[in-house]
């Protein structure tokens, strides 16, 4: 059955702009996590890009005007404790559904219990969490209820609700990105859950892979540290990393984000990757998830090397990067996991260029110390009588009417640029050994038509 968040009923806070709902606190027994659950909004720690003065949900909040929403966001950011604060500023009714547990029958709860609530003269706030898990049919289950005004209706997701919330539900509603905490925040939570237990002081090593540990995600850093502190032995002064390791055991990272061994181990991927070596590929592929590193990140990498290590030797490779990382969207942990493996396997075995990488960098090396050329004439846009008259466009030679598609002779360089620079060099490889052979024919036509003219050709 859907549940009945009462706690508000007594709980709103009609005090001054920003106020926002205040929540009970909670019993004395219960989890530090939500201990410190924020009661208030000027409570919360992060968000400050919805949060902030003049931001999307602080006006939601000062002005007390509901609108249903999507907050999309990784674990432990602050989904639900939003939620709360909001039904808490509107005196709203809330009604919690998990799509992991709840049913349409727990849909219909819902609405009778808004129904109830709309007889009384009080809003409804219907929260849904992991809402990317109800099918097709329980989310189209709110729609006219949404659309009536019945209830708000207010989705937790930690994925791409472009994919997974219907279409109908998602027009209907406002996307807020939630971001995960950053180390200052994590720091901020951690000195609230330090003063809220009375532990010793944490060294600053410590307090660093403890919030490498966490990974932004507040649920996680306090659990861990409450579990820390309750294993302490009387009298510890200093809680440093030896406490932490012997706290956390195999939960703790093998490396620590944005430490040096973490990027050793995607040095190691990329290098493996590059060297064609499928097997140790997927070993530090492997290492990498278990040491806690985000996939998401991992399937960035993998576009990366798609574009710099293979390239034109196989182009198909990077439209399978991107699509391991939309299937990893769709799908998420552990699932999509595979197909992003699958992405690291054709990487390694595909052919090798970075012909691209390295004409790209040398090009832009070049345009940064050279000077601005300007334009010549003939290939310049000429939409206008004036601009013709000037001679823009004139005798540009238009490919498609050139025998083989191809307007030998023709030269696409500023003038002075004698000879021409080459930057891009196939290597023979793949699909490049094809191209590098259909550059050496243009090149041969090319210098036969500036034999015959007894001009320069361009390259």
């Amino acid at each position: 059955m859907a549940r009945q968040d009462a706690l508000f009923d007594d709980a709103a806070d009609p005090a001054g702009p920003g106020a926002g709902g205040t929540a009970p606190a909670a019993p004395a027994g219960a989890p530090l996590a939500e201990r410190l659950r924020p009661r208030h909004l000027d409570e919360v720690i992060g968000q400050s890009h919805l949060l902030g003065p003049g931001k999307p949900l602080r006006v939601a909040f000062e002005q007390r005007r509901l609108h249903s929403m999507i907050l999309w966001g990784p674990p432990g950011v602050g989904k639900t404790t939003l939620a709360r604060l909001l039904a808490g500023a509107m005196d709203a009714q809330f009604s919690v559904l998990s799509a992991v547990l709840s049913g349409v029958k727990d849909i219909r709860d819902a609405v009778a219990q808004a129904e109830l609530a709309r007889a009384q003269g009080r809003r409804s706030i219907v929260f849904v969490d992991e809402v990317h898990r109800f099918n097709k049919s329980q989310q189209d289950a709110f729609l006219p209820h949404v659309e009536s005004g019945l209830f708000t209706f207010i989705g937790a997701t930690t994925e791409n609700p472009s994919f997974e919330v219907n279409s109908a539900l998602l027009s209907r509603a406002t996307v807020h990105v939630l971001k995960a905490l950053d180390d200052d925040e994590q720091r901020a939570l951690l000195a609230r859950a330090q003063a809220a237990l009375q532990a010793p002081a944490m060294d600053a090593a410590a307090a660093a892979r403890l919030v490498g540990y966490a990974d932004g995600d507040a649920r996680r850093l306090l659990n861990a540290y409450e579990n820390l502190v309750s294993q302490l032995p009387a009298g510890t002064a200093v809680i440093d990393e030896s406490l932490l390791e012997r706290s956390l055991g195999e939960q703790l990272r093998r490396y620590d984000k944005g430490g040096d061994q973490f990027y050793d181990s995607i040095s190691a991927l990329h290098k493996s990757v590059r060297g064609s070596d499928p097997d140790a590929s997927l070993y530090w592929f492997a290492r990498m998830l278990d040491g806690g590193a985000d996939p998401r990140y991992l399937a960035r990498r993998l576009i990366r090397m798609a574009n710099e290590d293979v390239g034109n030797a196989d182009p198909r490779a990077l439209r399978l990067a991107l699509d391991a990382a939309e299937t990893y969207e769709r799908l998420g942990s552990p699932e999509g996991e595979l197909a992003l493996a699958q992405a690291v396997v054709y990487l390694a075995v595909a052919p090798k260029s970075n012909a691209v990488y390295a004409a790209w960098k040398a090009v832009r090396a070049f345009v940064k110390q050279d000077a601005t050329r300007p334009v010549p004439a003939h290939l310049r846009n000429a939409p206008t009588k004036l601009m013709k008259s000037l001679g823009h466009g004139e005798g540009y030679r238009y490919a498609h009417d050139e025998p083989g598609g191809f307007a030998a002779g023709e030269r696409y360089w500023p003038e002075g640029l004698d000879p021409a620079p080459r930057f891009y060099e196939p290597v023979p490889r793949g699909l490049e050994l094809r191209i590098g052979e259909k550059l050496a024919e243009l090149r041969r036509l090319n210098d036969e038509a500036a034999g015959a003219s007894g001009t320069a050709g361009g390259g």
